[in-house]
């Protein structure tokens, strides 16, 4: 049986869903599960972590959605072949939302281009 770790938290305020796409995700970023290589059942993984089919389909759907896994009818789910350009544009997207609140709280503490210029200088200085 194909085993991967995968940790619940209940006290999280995240979805159980959203914690196994998210952790599912990480390791296949990482290079932890490589392409083509077996993903447990849902129904498997549902049982080893106590929770319902629904929830872990939940999270398969949207890897698959995303492209990280594909599905093969009878034969189960397997890591999709690496899209490094997908996997860069999404954390682009990640980077400008972010840049986004940034500006927004720098607007709220009347900070200026130069002061944040400022403050990424003094956390990127190498020690």
């Amino acid at each position: 049986m194909i085993t991967i770790n995968i940790f619940i938290s209940n006290a999280s305020s995240q979805p159980i869903y959203d914690q196994i796409y998210s952790q599912i995700k990480a390791l296949i970023i990482s290079g932890e599960l490589q392409t083509g290589e077996p993903l447990p059942s849902i129904r498997n993984l549902a049982k080893d972590l106590r929770i319902s089919v629904i929830t872990t389909k939940r999270a398969y759907d949207e890897l698959e959605r995303e492209g990280f896994i594909n599905s093969v009818a009878g034969k189960g789910c397997f890591v999709a072949e690496k899209n490094v350009e997908l996997i860069r544009e999404m954390n682009l997207k990640k980077i400008e939302e972010a840049m986004l609140e940034i500006i927004q709280l720098a607007a709220a503490c009347s900070l200026s281009r130069q002061d944040l210029a400022q403050m990424y200088d003094c956390l990127t200085k190498e020690e």
